[in-house]
């Protein structure tokens, strides 16, 4: 089969790297892709907004799947336009992922459905909101309502903080905003958890913990994932009966309500008090950097899960895991999330070996001239899986040393909450 990957992060060259594996592809395209996917696939450069030059291309190359990876296409409505065109797409439709595309409706749809979630408020101008912080208790959660590439969302510890969230995120930092969210800030532990769906029946497809801060101690700015492990230390039976049933049952039925039925990777971020799940935020892809985690732990072909989502056959398909821990550590662009420099070369990356349990997705980076270049702030994901985190840990420190790239910096603390 021919296949198309739209998306260019580490998430994506992690699908394209398992998708490689499986002896019914014949071909991966990659849109755009990046230096790492340019190994296994090819690379197309194409404008991912002009849907029209999309499908065109998918049409010409006789593209018999393609498999959407970031958000932003799937909140724009590329399944239901691919769709028309009796193109096979993995992903949700424009109705179902406004579970990310709008915190505020997955908040009124927790509301209507009782699911539990923090206590909030939404509003439409700065005075609002900041009449409503006078009395609000700190630390508070504010939120950006639209997409913000895991970036918009605001842990403010006093009435100061909270009102500069307020004017940057109305300022249009993440776009323009025509909402706001203020939420209760919830005191726990996160998880994220994550589940495949065809429409019909869905199944879980693992759990991880992301460290979204820039600093170590789970410090300073948020980002799109300095790294995580997998699986999450605090997962069980219980909560996993109580996450099903209390969250993603309930949703799968409101949005079965609107007439959606949910297709493709659902990403459930969850605060865990007391063994007790509150919703966070729902992301209607495989979160990144999770999808690096998980996914080379899958000995199931992900190309038969895929065809089977697509033709709602999944419950006929049993996954099969490889029953080890996995770390992630992302190396980002020095200066990130905030300015930093673009086309930096990466000059030791030819030293680092990869096999069965190594692995090195590339995310924000470019061939020129046979020469490895950084253009964006998350750039590469090392990836070791192991019997125990400390040792996968020891695996993707050894081959960050070897790289050792003076442009780049990374947490050296991922996965400190799973190991002495």
């Amino acid at each position: 089969m021919k296949i198309g990957i739209i998306g260019s992060g580490g998430r994506e060259h992690s699908i394209c790297e398992s998708l490689s594996k499986s002896e019914k592809v014949k071909k991966i395209f990659c849109f755009p892709g990046n230096a790492g996917t340019s190994d296994v696939a090819e690379n197309i450069e194409i404008d991912l907004e002009n849907f029209e030059d999309i499908k065109n291309f998918i049409l010409e190359k006789k593209i018999e799947l393609i498999i959407v990876g970031p958000e932003k296409p799937l909140v724009e409505g590329l399944v239901d336009y691919l769709e028309k065109f009796k193109i096979n797409v993995f992903g949700p439709n424009k109705i179902a992922s406004q579970l990310e595309g709008s915190k505020i409706f997955t908040k009124k749809l927790c509301q209507k459905f009782n699911i539990p979630t923090a206590e909030f408020g939404i509003f439409q101008n700065k005075d609002d909101a900041n009449k409503y912080l006078e009395s609000s208790n700190y630390p508070t959660v504010i939120k950006a309502d639209n997409l913000a590439s895991g970036k918009g969302v605001y842990i403010c510890n006093n009435q100061n903080e909270a009102k500069l969230a307020v004017v940057e995120i109305f300022g249009g930092k993440f776009g323009k905003a025509k909402n706001i969210l203020i939420e209760e800030f919830l005191q726990g532990e996160e998880m994220s958890f994550f589940t495949i769906h065809d429409g019909n029946s869905f199944k879980n497809f693992g759990t991880a913990q992301d460290h979204k801060r820039v600093l170590e101690g789970d410090k300073g700015k948020n980002t799109g994932g300095m790294g995580a492990y997998s699986p999450s230390r605090l997962i069980n039976e219980e909560l996993e009966y109580k996450i099903i049933n209390k969250i993603i049952k309930p949703t799968l039925k409101a949005l079965s309500e609107i007439g959606a039925d949910y297709k493709g990777f659902l990403y459930t971020g969850l605060m865990i008090i007391n063994n007790e799940p509150y919703l966070i935020e729902y992301n209607v892809r495989m979160g990144d950097p999770e999808c690096q985690t998980i996914l080379p732990k899958i000995k199931t072909d992900l190309l038969d899960i895929f065809l089977a989502c697509c033709e709602q056959k999944l419950s006929k398909i049993n996954i099969e895991w490889v029953n080890k821990k996995s770390i992630c550590i992302v190396v980002c662009s020095k200066g990130y999330p905030d300015s930093f420099q673009k086309n930096v070369e990466i000059k030791n990356i030819n030293k680092i070996s990869t096999n069965k349990d190594e692995f090195l997705f590339h995310a924000g980076t470019s061939h020129k001239n046979g020469k490895t270049y950084a253009i964006g702030g998350r750039v590469l994901n090392f990836v070791s899986l192991s019997e125990d985190f400390a040792t996968a840990k020891k695996i993707s420190m050894s081959n960050l040393e070897k790289l050792n790239w003076s442009g780049g910096f990374y947490r050296r603390d991922i996965g400190y909450k799973v190991i002495d």
